[in-house]
């Protein structure tokens, strides 16, 4: 428990430096383009356009539980838009800056989270886009919408803690990164965001609700269908205390073994370069 106490309180006492950090990478991306920081708003709203333009108009997809199938597909989407690149990003964020890092008293710890909070501008953007796609689709907010707060506390313990995890790997087996960006690829289709997995269990019966629930061990299931929940006014995530458990036993075991094993190896990442 000590490696995790210090890397979390690595972060508490940086924090300024984390946003200063994930600023000034921002401002960097953008300083070349005429429109600057503002592709942070025409990125996502062009995306968001063409799936709309796809999914919306062209193949406009049958209601998910009386949900509009644009809708429901891009609750889920806007999260993974954030989660997949701070996790390829993320994963390789120390292996990228250790060179930069290592003659500097600088916390080698922070350099995942100042992908994730540098990919978190773009992300509340996109939030605000779903807020107005669902009103223009007549969602009217409920007190469910609060649970928003504990999805986002558990997308950002969930992608620090495999952050933290992952990019001591991807320093010391480089194999590692490859293998994660075409696993991010595959996950996309395994997980609950261009398709309802229900479907299975509805037409395999048995066999199928065994397939969905070796689905839900993904624990972006979780974070993602809490969104839905939490937009759509479905349900709280206590009703499924088993499931609400098992995400944050393996959160905290990633973070565990994260922190043990970056601690351990932190001083030799030179070595690996």
């Amino acid at each position: 428990m000590n490696s995790v106490k210090q890397v979390l309180k690595e972060q508490l006492e940086h924090r300024n430096l984390i946003f200063r950090m994930a600023s000034f990478e921002l401002k960097g991306m953008y300083q070349i383009h005429y429109l600057g920081s503002f592709w942070q708003f025409l990125n996502p709203a062009i995306q968001v356009a063409i799936y709309w333009f796809v999914f919306g108009t062209i193949r406009g997809g049958a209601p998910v539980n009386g949900t509009p199938f644009f809708l429901w597909l891009i609750i889920g989407l806007i999260p993974w838009f954030f989660i997949s690149p701070s996790i390829i990003q993320g994963s390789n964020s120390v292996h990228q800056k250790i060179g930069l890092v290592s003659k500097m008293n600088f916390p080698v710890s922070l350099l995942p989270s100042i992908r994730i909070v540098s990919n978190s501008f773009q992300f509340f953007i996109m939030l605000i886009i779903l807020i107005v796609i669902a009103l223009v689709y007549g969602v009217e907010p409920s007190l469910y919408v609060i649970q928003v707060l504990y999805y986002l506390l558990c997308l950002y313990a969930f992608l620090f803690a495999f952050s933290l995890l992952s990019s001591t790997i991807s320093t010391l087996i480089r194999d590692y990164q490859m293998a994660l960006q075409s696993f991010m690829r595959m996950l996309l289709y395994v997980s609950p965001i261009l398709w309802d997995t229900s479907l299975i269990t509805a037409k395999f019966s048995e066999v199928g609700a065994v397939i969905e629930n070796f689905l839900r061990l993904n624990p972006l299931f979780y974070i993602i269908e809490g969104f839905r929940d939490s937009i759509l006014g479905r349900a709280w995530f206590y009703q499924d205390l088993v499931y609400t458990g098992y995400f944050w036993v393996l959160t905290l075991c990633l973070l565990y073994f994260g922190a043990k094993i970056h601690i351990k190896f932190r001083k030799d990442f030179m070595d690996y370069l």
